[in-house]
């Protein structure tokens, strides 16, 4: 079991916690990662594009000449997806994106996205973050001591002292622990878990 120094919010050792293994240190496949992060994403499309075909677009109820005769290709619509101002062929249309991921996979990922920060020492655990009010230089001030640049800060319940305080920081991102997903995880380098919150995770996670 491994065992990692908590700090307070002026990086201050103040005592440790262990690690459950089950959490912060299995086996790390990137296929399964980015099967999980493909999901996500592809969730967050809206899927909202479309184009008309010749079937949608207005006018060309008319036949523009007679079919025989006239020395041109024979045509029945001004319309038709080989004209200018036609439709078009298989062009886009709304659609739903997301496709499911096993809630097993989901929650292995999101231990083997924990894990690669851990092993990576891009983890750190802090007592806790307080703010006498709702100010953005006051938790600058916090991140500054912690050496924090691009972060994710994780917080057990939701704080709107603090999400307030962070949320005009660039590079700096707080979330609750039951919002973590695998993306944000892998998409900032430095890793903040308050320690109520980690403590909460690996009770769900274990």
């Amino acid at each position: 079991m491994a065992t990692i120094t908590i700090y307070d919010q002026t990086k201050k050792e103040v005592g440790s916690m262990d690690l459950a293994p089950e959490v912060f240190e299995v086996p790390v496949k990137p296929e399964i990662l980015h099967l999980v992060v493909r999901s996500q994403l592809a969730a967050k499309r809206q899927g909202t594009h479309a184009t008309k075909t010749r079937g949608m677009k207005r006018g060309g109820g008319a036949k523009p000449w007679r079919q025989k005769g006239t020395g041109r290709a024979r045509s029945g619509s001004t319309r038709s997806p080989l004209w200018r101002g036609g439709g078009t062929t298989f062009g886009p249309q709304p659609r739903d994106y997301s496709f499911k991921v096993n809630k097993k996979v989901r929650r292995l990922a999101l231990r083997m996205a924990l894990t690669s920060r851990f092993s990576e020492e891009k983890l750190m655990i802090v007592k806790s973050i307080d703010l006498p009010e709702i100010k953005t230089k006051l938790f600058v001030e916090v991140a500054e001591a912690l050496g924090l640049n691009k972060a994710l800060v994780i917080v057990k319940d939701a704080d709107n002292k603090l999400l307030l305080s962070a949320r005009n920081i660039p590079g700096i991102k707080l979330i609750s622990a039951d919002q973590l997903n695998v993306y944000d995880i892998l998409k900032h380098r430095q890793i903040v878990m308050l320690e109520n919150a980690a403590q909460d995770l690996q009770e769900r996670l274990k």
